[in-house]
């Protein structure tokens, strides 16, 4: 039973060096929130997403609007 709401913390990202987007597999389904740096084009993963809970959290925790990108 849970007592408290896990509390958000708010992070940043610099918009004009990364993009926040979602990696998914193609084989297996699994999706991953990240951001892209838009120098190199590497992925950074930062959260595994299980339900529409998780993208949701990710959106809130870094103040993001809108539909992602998806990468296969």
């Amino acid at each position: 039973m849970m007592f408290f709401k896990k509390k958000i913390v708010k992070k940043t990202y610099d918009p004009d060096k990364r993009k926040p987007a979602i990696r998914a597999s193609i084989c297996t389904g699994e999706q991953v929130a990240g951001f892209i740096d838009l120098q190199s084009g590497h992925f950074d993963e930062i959260l595994l997403i299980r339900n529409p809970n998780d993208l949701q959290e990710f959106k809130d925790t870094y103040g993001i609007t809108g539909d992602l990108d998806i990468i296969y």
